[in-house]
């Protein structure tokens, strides 16, 4: 078998050099690649489109969000939901199926950012005044800036007291995507956000046999009131891309106050006023067809022949086949293992959240954090898509300005 030599006679091909470079293709990396190009800025986009919903978001899910508050954003407004339902098949709906919203969040990438790159990445390094990010294909290109919209799938949170257990028996919500896998079977679910109980109704309609343990009362969302709400109830709780109040409303139309509040006072507002709930549209879905435990905690879990007993805390003994943790998701830069070590020791943090200035960037110039990453800087409305539209401008602007120095 011949060898090709690479010497002087075969150069490697010299790297790419970019602008900007965003890892990850989910809403908020569409969102901001299309806000870069329009600003004439060479850009890079790798990673799969809406792989977070494709891989990670079980079929047969309902978005919590109206349509008009799911919206990508691109700067010229042109490739909106509203323009989708008109290009295509589907009818303006409440709630909207997972599968829609797939459907539209790859229409806005051909429309917006067409030129996006499934290649993983596999590393980024600080190399002096720029960014090497090296391709999981070998490949590297060079980068003035690099924005990290890595969605939520690093991120996925689970108490450690079930780590004892076998990796077959216990896995996050975020593992499965068909459900129909836990037909006949057992399973134990524990969460009480919209999550956890939309797992435990979809599991149980794939012929599953359902317990649901709640820390606290699951708190049902109020009904929608889109179509039918009277002068009083806008006046009382105005319609926001959250959900109703002005609470929601302020910080959507404020979206970068809540920056300016102290991290302790941003800390307990989280906490507080945002604390796990459920669609009422879930509750004839449960009610009477899945085992609550409410108010309870699994306190003790021991593994026998393919299966695990769990004690509940009610007094309740179970045998079940699979333990779903849909415990949600938990900011920790340590999870982000394409980031170079020397460049993550750059990064200052807290709670393991890098700390972030007003344009979403970290203290490393160029690096910039958007999505769930900057959460604990910008408020609630950043674990939403709502929240696309007030990042990706505030980015690229960032992005431009910096450019414009230079």
């Amino acid at each position: 078998m011949r060898t090709l030599r690479m010497d002087a006679s075969h150069p490697s091909p010299p790297a790419a050099r970019y602008d900007a470079v965003v890892v990850g293709a989910g809403p908020y990396g569409l969102s901001t690649a299309a806000h870069l190009l329009e600003s004439g800025l060479a850009v890079a986009v790798f990673g799969k489109t809406a792989e977070m919903w494709h891989r990670h978001m079980p079929k047969g899910m309902f978005l919590r969000s109206h349509w008009w508050a799911t919206s990508l954003s691109d700067p010229r407004r042109r490739f909106g939901f509203d323009r989708f339902f008109s290009d295509s098949q589907y009818e303006k709906c409440y709630p909207v199926p997972r599968e829609v919203f797939l459907d539209y969040a790859c229409w806005f990438q051909r429309h917006a950012v067409p030129t996006v790159d499934n290649t993983y990445v596999s590393s980024v390094e600080r190399r002096g005044d720029h960014f090497l990010v090296t391709l999981a294909d070998g490949r590297q290109v060079h980068s003035a800036t690099v924005i990290m919209a890595t969605g939520l799938a690093y991120y996925a949170h689970g108490p450690n007291q079930y780590r004892d257990l076998p990796a077959a028996l216990v896995s996050h919500s975020s593992a499965h995507s068909d459900l129909t896998r836990f037909a006949g079977r057992r399973v134990i679910i524990i969460g009480g956000g919209q999550s956890a109980v939309e797992y435990a109704a979809l599991c149980r309609e794939a012929g599953a046999s359902v317990h649901l343990v709640t820390r606290r009362p699951i708190t049902w969302l109020v009904p929608d009131r889109q179509n039918r709400s009277t002068l009083l109830d806008r006046i009382l709780a105005p319609d926001a891309s959250i959900a109703p109040g002005w609470k929601n409303l302020l910080l959507e139309a404020m979206p970068y106050a809540f920056y300016r509040l102290p991290q302790p006072r941003k800390d307990l507002w989280i906490r507080t006023y945002y604390l796990a709930a459920a669609s009422h549209w879930l509750k004839e879905r449960v009610l009477g067809k899945v085992t609550l435990h409410e108010g309870c905690v699994v306190g003790k879990t021991e593994p026998r022949d393919g299966e695990f007993e769990a004690v509940i805390s009610d007094g309740t003994r179970v045998s079940a086949h699979q333990l779903i943790l849909a415990t949600g998701y938990r900011v920790d830069l340590g999870r982000l293992t394409m980031l170079h070590p020397a460049l993550r020791a750059e990064i200052r943090a807290d709670q393991a959240s890098p700390l972030l200035n007003p344009w979403f960037e970290s203290s490393v110039p160029g690096l910039y954090f958007v999505g769930l990453t900057s959460l604990r800087a910008f408020g609630p409305l950043f674990r939403f898509v709502a929240g696309c539209d007030a990042t990706a401008w505030r980015v690229a602007r960032s992005i431009v300005r910096t450019r414009a120095r230079r």
